[in-house]
């Protein structure tokens, strides 16, 4: 029995995720207008993607009603106002017409555990405690068909650049790495540029196929398909690469690459999706669907227009979802004129979790050696950069605030010598 007090919808942490909706059937029959309002809100949230819902009026009565000539769907979702007594009697009317596997979800206004302990012996799945919710109603309908000893798996993390250049690709797999590396989490990193993609490269692989037959076969995939298109580049760090040739085309549906993700949610505690520039309605969908969203950017205005344009529209896709995250790359270039990072930060509505400075050395060993930055400078700033971020949108640290955490030293001396 839980109210809305129980869940902060603010921020979803690991601990919190809610896992998506498997596709099932949900018909809710509501009293009052609030708790309506909540569920066809909550039709709305990408969790909810793959269910069929609807939403009627008329509470139990109206769900006895309809069930007498018609099939019962997968979850069965009543609101009561009335007495305990009408309530158990509309429930138990309403048994006599579902069909087996079919979960119930009651939610009244009165917090009595007498009456929870009442309806879980009459087989009802949850009972809720309005008012409620738009998070509370997804959990409540997730939980149904998850363990609830089971920790939650298939966190994915969406990294994209705000404009081609920005570096998105590099900092992705450096996250990856960083979070099967310093956090000891298994991860997988999937380079969805697949004409173009540099994971293989940035890895030193050379793997034949990965990503490609998967998608061109959507069919086929499963746990072992898989399995077998993985390479492995440490006990925790896997990647699925990209075949990086230009022998066909690649213009994909929007749900191409649904298939792949439910495969890799179920299995892999932590997913980066390296999804390059540009906007398809795939590309869109994989945003949408993150549990954390990543926005590269470098210090021009292009970068500022393009991040103001996509967080805008993520906020209004994604209303019960954290805001995305704002790394800023490339500061600090001698002599280029640059938007500051707290300006760029205020423009977008954002506060910057790096702001990683320009080192053509260090990112040009680690690209042509085929390494991580850290391999190549584990004392780097960068490096602790990279590895605060990895915290940060795996839900292992909060977002530091200082202003000073934003600028490494190296940042401050190449500011130095262009105000010199």
């Amino acid at each position: 029995m839980r109210s809305s007090d129980d869940f902060n919808s603010d921020h979803v942490t690991p601990e919190q995720q809610i896992n998506p909706v498997p596709r099932v059937s949900i018909q809710a029959f509501c009293e009052t207008s609030d708790v309506a309002q909540t569920i066809n809100d909550a039709i709305g949230d990408r969790r909810m993607d793959k269910a069929h819902v609807k939403v009627h009026m008329g509470g139990a009565l109206a769900a006895v009603e309809a069930y007498r000539t018609s099939p019962t769907p997968n979850v069965i979702v009543i609101e009561n106002l009335g007495t305990r007594e009408e309530l158990l009697e509309n429930l138990e009317a309403l048994s006599e017409f579902c069909d087996a596997g079919t979960k119930v979800i009651v939610i009244g206004r009165v917090n009595d555990i007498i009456l929870y302990r009442e309806l879980m012996s009459r087989g009802v799945s949850d009972y809720l405690v309005a008012p409620l919710s738009v998070l509370d109603f997804i959990r409540a309908v997730s939980e149904l068909y998850s363990s609830v000893d089971a920790a939650p798996v298939g966190r994915i993390i969406a990294v994209t650049g705000a404009k081609g250049g920005a570096g998105a690709s590099c900092i992705a797999h450096n996250i990856g790495w960083s979070v099967a590396r310093d956090l000891d989490i298994s991860t997988v990193i999937v380079d969805m540029d697949l004409g173009f993609g540099t994971l293989g490269l940035d890895f030193n692989q050379d793997p034949p196929q990965g990503i490609a037959e998967a998608v061109f076969a959507p069919d086929r995939v499963d746990q072992n398909m898989v399995d077998r298109l993985l390479s492995k580049c440490s006990d925790r760090l896997q990647i699925l690469a990209a075949p990086a040739t230009l022998d066909r085309m690649y213009d994909f549906q929007e749900t191409a690459f649904d298939n792949l993700l439910d495969v890799l949610r179920a299995t892999t505690p932590c997913v980066i999706l390296d999804i390059p520039h540009m906007w398809t309605a795939w590309a869109r969908r994989m945003l949408i669907s993150a549990d954390e969203v990543v926005i590269v950017a470098g210090p021009d205005l292009a970068n500022l227009r393009n991040t103001k344009s996509m967080v805008d529209t993520l906020r209004v896709a994604r209303p019960n979802d954290s805001k995305p995250r704002l790394v800023m790359n490339g500061i600090g270039v001698l002599k280029r004129p640059e938007i500051s990072v707290n300006e760029f930060g205020k423009a977008v509505d954002l506060e910057p979790i790096a702001a990683i400075p320009y080192d053509a050395k260090l990112f040009g060993t680690a690209a042509n050696n085929g390494q991580m930055l850290a391999e190549v400078d584990p004392a780097n700033k960068t490096t602790e950069m990279i590895a605060n971020v990895a915290k940060v949108v795996t839900g292992r640290a909060e977002v530091k605030r200082s202003k000073r955490s934003l600028l490494s030293p190296l940042m401050a001396r190449l500011q130095k010598k262009k105000a010199s």
